[in-house]
């Protein structure tokens, strides 16, 4: 066993994934933590999501599949094809919820696998593409629905006339648009008490802070950083994983911590998952990452 652990540090100094412990992010990153490559090949990964006993599914968008890793078994198909499923995330009844944009649609895919398209429309139009979701404690989904042209629609334009941040209450019927200022909504990601939303402007290079009310509307819009996000998630201390160039990590007040770096032109998204949600699962282009951490992540 210590041959093995003494390879693997070799390997991870040669190959530059070792992360330093001088980085501004002790306290985060697990003593001499390795970003571990768990699988590659794909097209394009996406949309990280840590099921109840901590697998983790993600994207490959283009070729139009979702994959699970599973800390038992390694990597396996869950769903193919999938709806050009990109963002994902479980609630907590085990269903997995997709931005489906083949269609334009939002899914429902239950434990076994049966979907539900629950909606795809907004006053009577087609949405732009639903890209990322968080889901609230009380059931109710926040996503955004930014425009990026695909090449399996036969639409060319814009259905809706701005890119804008959505809420679907808990009775998965009523459908309100609670953001419509920002330039390219993407990333995404609330706090555990269900009182405080993020939003990533990737066109306009800020993320912004917002007071979630009572009927889900959201208020108090604060600039939290002027960095713009893919996807993003949200540790138990509070700190933002923002995407792109690697990794981006700031504290609960917006201030910078660190960037962990990615070996991959893109990162698009991320997650916690395994055992205690103390790893962190990177999405970045055309392999799937994973790195130990100090802190404990949550399910956003």
């Amino acid at each position: 066993m210590k041959i093995r652990i003494i390879i693997t540090l070799l390997f991870a100094l040669e190959s530059g994934f070792l992360y330093p412990q001088n980085s501004g992010l002790e306290g985060i990153i697990a003593k001499d933590a390795v970003l571990e490559k768990l699988a590659e090949g794909f097209q394009f990964t996406e949309g990280p999501s840590a099921a109840p006993n901590g697998d983790v599914c993600f994207t490959d968008q283009p070729n139009d599949r979702i994959l699970l890793w599973s800390n038992k078994n390694g990597l396996s198909v869950f769903m193919e094809p999938s709806g050009r499923s990109n963002g994902l995330a479980f609630d907590s009844q085990g269903n997995l919820w997709s931005c489906a944009d083949e269609n334009n649609e939002l899914w429902k895919i239950s434990s076994d696998k049966k979907v539900k398209k629950i909606l795809n429309a907004w006053e009577g139009k087609l949405l732009n593409g639903p890209n990322d979701l968080w889901i609230a404690p009380d059931g109710g989904i926040y996503f955004t629905d930014p425009y990026y042209k695909r090449s399996w629609w036969s639409h060319t334009e814009m259905p809706q006339e701005k890119q804008c941040v959505y809420y679907l209450k808990p009775d998965m019927k009523t459908l309100m648009r609670v953001e419509e200022d920002l330039l390219q909504p993407n990333g995404i990601v609330g706090t555990p008490d269900g009182k405080k939303l993020f939003v990533a402007d990737i066109r306009g290079n800020k993320t912004w802070s917002y007071s979630i009310n009572p009927d889900g509307r959201l208020s108090d819009k604060k600039l939290f950083c002027e960095l713009g996000s893919d996807g993003m998630t949200i540790d138990s201390e509070g700190n933002i994983y923002l995407t792109g160039k690697g990794v981006t990590i700031f504290d609960n007040t917006g201030r910078k911590l660190g960037n962990i770096e990615v070996p991959e032109n893109w990162t698009a998204n991320v997650c916690f998952g395994g055992r205690n949600l103390k790893s962190l699962y990177i999405t970045a282009s055309k392999g799937f990452y994973r790195m130990k951490m100090k802190v404990r992540g949550t399910r956003g």
